[in-house]
C-alpha cells in the first residue's frame, strides 16, 4: 500500500527565497507521486514562480501565507523572541502539529536550530540538536557532525553527537557497528584541548559505540571512520574548506585541458572520467543536512542553493520520512542514554 507524506517548505528561506524554493518544490512533486508540499511564505512572492501545473501536481501543492520571515543575518536570540509567525516557525509548527512529516529550510541556521528546539523539542537524553551530513571518502562516504548548529560544545554534547551519528549511520547505511572517530589535531592521547580529551574518555567508556579514537583532518575523507564527530565551529570550517578545495580542483582540471590543441584533445578523451570526478566531488549533490536530535525531521539546505541543490534537500527529507528516522533513532538513544 502506498504511503503518502507531506513536507512543509520554508519558501522564504535562503539567499534566493521563492525563486529557488518554489520551482524546486514543483520538480520534487513530479519526482515523488506520493508527496504533498506546503509552501510557507508570502503568497504574493510565491505565486509568480508557480508555472502552469497539471491537475495532479496542483492538487498536491498548497500555500500557507505569512508576511513574516527571518533574515539570514538575524541573531538566533531575536528569532526565538520575535520569530513566531515567520515562514520558518510555521513550517516547524506544521511538523509539531502533525500537518507535515518534515520541514525543509534554506534559512538562517542558528534560527532554525533554536526554533527547532523550541517548537519540536529534543529527543529524550539529547541536550542539543546537531547538523549531520554525508561527506565523500575514498571508500564511498561517511557522516560528519556537528556542521554548524553548535559552535560551543561541552564534552557531553560531543558524546551525544557520537551516539546520534552512530545510530543514524546504522539506520541509513545498515552498518551494524559504525566506526566512530573524534576529530582532533593529532592521534596521540596527549593531543587536543581539555574538551576533546574529556569527550574521548566519555565516548570510549560508552560500551555501545565502536570508537576508534582520534582522527586528524586528512582522515575525514579517507573512510577510516564511518562517523566523524566534532563541534560545530570546527565542523563548519572543515566542510566549507573542503567544498572550496573541491571547486578549486575542478576548475584547475577544467582550465588545464583548455591550454593548447593537444590538451583539448586529451580533454575530449577524458570527458567520461572528468564527468565522473565532477559528480563525485560536487558538494551540491550532498546538499541537505539533517538537524539530528529533534522530535521531528528537519533538513537544512545550503543558503545559496540553486533549484537543483534545493531538490536534493527535499529528496533527503523524503528518504528520512520513508525510514521513520526520528523514531528509529529515538528507540536506540533511549536504550543507550537511559
Amino acid at each position: 500500500m502506498s504511503r503518502y507524506y507531506t513536507i512543509a517548505v520554508d519558501a522564504m528561506g535562503g539567499d534566493f527565497g521563492p525563486r529557488v524554493t518554489v520551482p524546486s518544490s514543483m520538480q520534487a512533486l513530479a519526482r515523488h507521486p506520493n508527496l504533498t508540499i506546503h509552501l510557507i511564505g508570502h503568497q504574493d512572492e510565491i505565486t509568480p514562480h508557480i508555472r502552469k501545473l497539471n491537475s495532479d501536481i496542483a492538487n498536491r501543492l498548497e500555500i500557507a501565507h505569512t508576511d513574516q520571515l527571518i533574515g539570514m543575518d538575524e541573531k538566533p536570540s531575536m528569532a526565538l523572541r520575535h520569530g513566531k509567525g515567520s515562514s520558518m516557525h510555521l513550517a516547524l509548527k506544521q511538523v509539531s502539529e502533525g500537518q507535515a512529516n518534515a520541514c525543509v529550510s534554506a534559512g538562517n541556521t542558528g534560527a532554525l536550530m533554536v526554533l527547532g528546539r523550541s517548537v519540536l523539542k529534543t529527543l529524550p537524553g539529547i541536550d542539543r540538536p546537531a547538523i549531520i551530513s554525508a561527506v565523500p571518502t575514498l571508500r564511498g562516504h561517511s557522516y560528519m557532525l556537528d556542521l554548524g548548529a553548535n559552535v560551543d560544545c561541552a564534552a557531553e554534547h560531543l558524546m551525544q553527537f557520537a551516539i546520534m551519528g552512530s545510530v543514524m549511520t546504522q539506520a541509513v547505511e545498515q552498518i551494524a557497528e559504525p566506526k566512530v572517530g573524534l576529530l582532533n589535531v593529532g592521534q596521540e592521547e596527549i593531543k587536543g584541548n581539555e574538551q576533546v580529551k574529556l569527550a574521548s574518555r566519555l565516548i570510549s567508556e560508552h560500551g555501545e559505540l565502536n570508537y576508534i579514537g582520534y582522527i586528524e583532518g586528512d582522515d575525514i575523507f579517507s573512510g577510516r571512520a564511518d562517523v566523524v564527530v566534532c563541534d560545530g565551529f570546527v565542523g563548519n570550517i572543515a566542510l566549507k574548506g573542503s567544498e572550496g578545495l573541491a571547486n578549486l580542483i575542478r576548475n584547475k582540471v577544467r582550465s588545464s585541458f583548455k591550454k593548447g590543441l593537444y590538451r583539448r584533445l586529451l580533454g575530449l578523451l577524458a570527458t567520461p572520467v572528468l564527468a565522473e570526478l565532477n559528480r563525485q566531488m560536487d558538494p551540491s549533490r550532498r546538499n541537505g543536512a539533517s538537524l539530528l536530535g529533534l522530535q521531528g525531521i528537519v533538513v537544512k539546505s545550503h543558503g545559496g542553493a540553486n533549484k537543483k541543490c534545493f531538490g536534493y534537500a527535499l529528496d533527503q527529507a523524503v528518504s528520512e520520512i520513508e525510514m521513520d528516522l526520528p523514531i528509529r533513532i529515538s528507540r536506540h538513544i533511549e536504550n543507550q542514554l537511559t
